[in-house]
């Protein structure tokens, strides 16, 4: 188990305590450990108010009463049942049984649902990522964007007997020492389909120190397995079960088309041998692979506008030590933006190029190097 010099510090109070005071009656976590390895819902929720017995409550008029969370615009959609007995939110047709299926390209794999857009799967996916333990920190249906918070994996804390005793009166002593966010892309595919991708970012807590006494947080990889079961778990939130969800991603279909470098007077292009609806969430995929961060797009431009992400700092702002020591004008400035432009060469060759602030190719360093990733991504 990991843990912080705060952690590692409140833990020896916490022994303190035990010394002192005979803990009795505490139950057993049977169930702290879920077979999906993953409990991000760090926070019980709170009681719900209740009016004093001398007040009465005041009659609400219905214009202000909000609608429901799971109402897409014009009404939410009627569920199919499929010939397995499943009420799914995909629409089942001949090649997709369950309304839905995988595809992947290398270790990234996206979902493709059936007979929905965006704009009606959008509140489910809000719901999903609640439901889950997460905050959302951006929530862009224009865009198609979608991120959570920093969150921490709490089923990778041990259950030892110190956290089954003192850990029950003072959970904050323990921490994994790692934090977990998740940024989905939604798009709308060829066909009446819809195309959501789901990418880990993580930061992991290494102490430093001759006496391990004080912490940095450093990126560690992204987890391929991690995308992977939540997509299973989204699935599921669709309407399949368990089984059915982890049997579609075995069974993802690939869908990987040739690139080509293209070099011409000192700038560097992409050639994508495929459409541009194909490519445009490809190149979506790549970027997130990358360490650049996807601000907004526009897709009837095929613009990505992109910037360099500063993970580090961006967990520093998070919690109450953020809002101390990095609020204000301490907060380091946002990265530069770039326009990575996605366009239609004919109906199965789409090139990639980064523009200027002038709509023309990009020949810096920064363009090149950026370039050079994707194609690296994208093979």
């Amino acid at each position: 188990m990991k843990r912080s010099a705060l952690s590692l510090h409140a833990t020896r109070m916490a022994a303190l305590a035990l010394a002192l005071t005979t803990l009795a009656g505490c139950d057993t976590l049977n169930d702290w450990f879920a077979s999906d390895r993953v409990n991000y819902k760090g926070a019980a929720s709170a009681p719900p108010l209740a009016v004093p017995g001398d007040l009465s409550t005041t009659p609400t008029e219905q214009r202000y009463v909000a609608p429901p969370a799971n109402l897409a615009l014009g009404g939410a959609q009627p569920r199919a049942v499929t010939a397995a007995g499943n009420s799914t939110e995909g629409q089942p047709n001949a090649q997709d049984p369950l309304g839905m299926h995988i595809e992947r390209d290398g270790d990234r794999r996206w979902l493709v649902v059936d007979g929905r857009t965006p704009e009606q799967l959008w509140p489910q996916l809000q719901e999903f990522w609640q439901e889950n333990g997460f905050a959302l920190k951006t929530d862009a249906p224009a865009t198609g964007i979608m991120t959570t918070d920093w969150a921490e994996n709490r089923a990778n804390i041990p259950d030892d007997w110190f956290r089954r005793t003192v850990g029950k009166v003072i959970d904050f002593a323990y921490s994994s020492g790692t934090r977990d966010s998740f940024r989905t892309l939604v798009s709308r595919a060829p066909g009446d389909t819809t195309d959501i991708s789901i990418t880990h970012s993580a930061m992991e807590e290494m102490l430093t120190g001759q006496d391990k006494t004080s912490s940095r947080w450093e990126e560690r990889p992204r987890d391929p397995a991690l995308e992977a079961l939540f997509l299973t778990k989204l699935m599921q939130k669709f309407g399949l079960t368990e089984a059915q969800s982890k049997q579609l991603l075995t069974d993802a279909r690939p869908a990987a088309a040739p690139t080509t470098l293209e070099q011409s007077a000192g700038a560097s292009t992409l050639d994508l041998q495929e459409s541009f609806d194909r490519a445009w969430l490809r190149v979506g995929l790549a970027l997130d692979r990358t360490n650049f961060t996807v601000d907004n797009r526009d897709r009837a431009k095929g613009i990505y506008y992109v910037r360099y992400a500063d993970s580090m700092q961006e967990l520093k702002k998070e919690g109450l030590f953020g809002k101390l020591f990095y609020s204000g004008n301490s907060a380091k400035k946002p990265g530069q933006e770039f326009l990575v432009n996605v366009r239609s060469k004919g109906d199965t060759v789409t090139q990639v190029a980064v523009l200027n602030a002038n709509g023309q190719v990009d020949n810096s360093s920064d363009a090149q190097r950026i370039v050079t990733l994707l194609h690296a991504q994208l093979n």
